[in-house]
């Protein structure tokens, strides 16, 4: 016995967790003065085992395992069930989930904002550069590149899991399917989507604390050599605080909120483009809540395409393909506009025929 003669001993934790029988033998030879036990190995114990020996042993107090089953108990579970559900729909990560990876409180707040933006990004690229106008979301793969502070964290698979969502959300066939952090990776290989998270401690992204890229890569065939290549589309994005914020889309830099109804033309950048593009939507009634003009700005784009290339170069890809993220020139413009409605097709074709604007997207967002 490597117990004190006399000690009593307590189980709470698990039945098995103290051997039964010697239990029995300790306190039979008077080694031990007494137990209190609440867990066993067979619940409920059966007739003649060593538990209910236990149970009726007059030094041995036993007691139900019924901690949870208190009034206090019942109504703080039910508290923090209906406090975690609410969280969950209004956006917020799970905090107890059993069938989930362990997420640190302080893990946690900080990649609360960015599951917003990421999701975000994700339904920005399907219905931005995934259209039927620029080709179906097939056997895409995706680099999302974490830098900053979100490159030091360990849990990432909430972003992952964004990531899968935002794609999908767009698509009407998965309408009503239900994306997490459990069921993603399973969504994204029936989808054919391969993710590679990279985490980048390269800081030349400065100011922000923390940035995500998304960099899309799809196959191509060249329209004039029939030559099969891939097409990269890239979209970048930060929080101020709680807000996400999309910084850079394609080869253009800008600044957007990326929520509501947004319409995104791209033009020539040239004198009287925006005021022809507000004419033309003041005459079908659409009011602007606000306006992003995002011209190409090279300096920048080509040290944030140093870095995706840096992230994404273990692959073996040439690092030039990269470069022609979208067929621009320096004269050419975005504009992206949030609007109160939805903007129908006969507004689309007159802001190309009479604005002179080369392309438009609707994003509902």
């Amino acid at each position: 016995m490597n117990m004190k003669s006399g000690s009593r001993i307590l189980n709470v934790a698990r039945g098995g967790t103290v051997d039964e029988v010697a239990l029995l033998e300790a306190l039979a030879s008077g080694h031990l003065a007494g137990a209190a036990v609440d867990v066993f190995t067979s619940e409920p114990p059966e007739k003649g085992s060593s538990a209910a020996k236990l149970i009726s042993h007059p030094r041995v107090i036993a007691t139900p395992h019924l901690g949870a089953s208190t009034i206090e108990a019942q109504e703080s579970v039910s508290i923090d069930v209906c406090e975690q559900a609410l969280q969950i729909l209004n956006g917020s990560l799970p905090r107890s989930a059993v069938n989930a990876p362990l997420i640190l409180p302080e893990e946690y707040n900080k990649l609360q904002p960015f599951v917003r933006l990421v999701e975000k990004m994700g339904s920005l690229y399907t219905q931005h550069f995934a259209s039927a106008k620029n080709g179906p979301m097939q056997r895409s793969t995706f680099d999302l590149i974490y830098q900053g502070e979100l490159a030091n964290l360990s849990n990432t698979k909430p972003l992952f899991a964004s990531l899968i969502k935002g794609l999908m959300s767009p698509i009407s066939s998965c309408a009503g399917l239900n994306i997490n952090i459990v069921n993603a990776e399973l969504i994204a290989r029936e989808r054919f989507i391969i993710v590679n998270e990279q985490h980048s401690r390269d800081r030349s992204f400065q100011p922000y604390s923390s940035l995500v890229t998304l960099a899309a890569r799809s196959p191509t065939t060249s329209p004039v050599r029939g030559e099969a290549k891939e097409q990269y589309h890239i979209i970048s994005g930060t929080c101020s605080g709680s807000q996400p914020i999309i910084n850079r889309l394609g080869r253009f830099a800008t600044s957007f909120v990326p929520e509501g109804t947004l319409l995104i033309c791209e033009n020539y950048d040239s004198p009287g483009k925006i005021g022809v593009v507000g004419s033309i939507l003041g005459r079908e009634g659409i009011n602007i809540n606000y306006m992003a003009v995002a011209p190409i700005s090279k300096k920048r784009l080509d040290t944030l395409d140093e870095n995706v290339i840096s992230a994404v170069q273990d692959d073996g890809r040439n690092n030039k393909v990269l470069k022609g993220d979208s067929e621009t020139t320096a004269k050419d413009a975005l504009m992206i506009l949030s609007v109160d409605r939805v903007v129908s097709e006969h507004v689309v074709e007159a802001l190309v025929r009479e604005g002179g604007v080369l392309d438009v997207s609707i994003l509902t967002l």
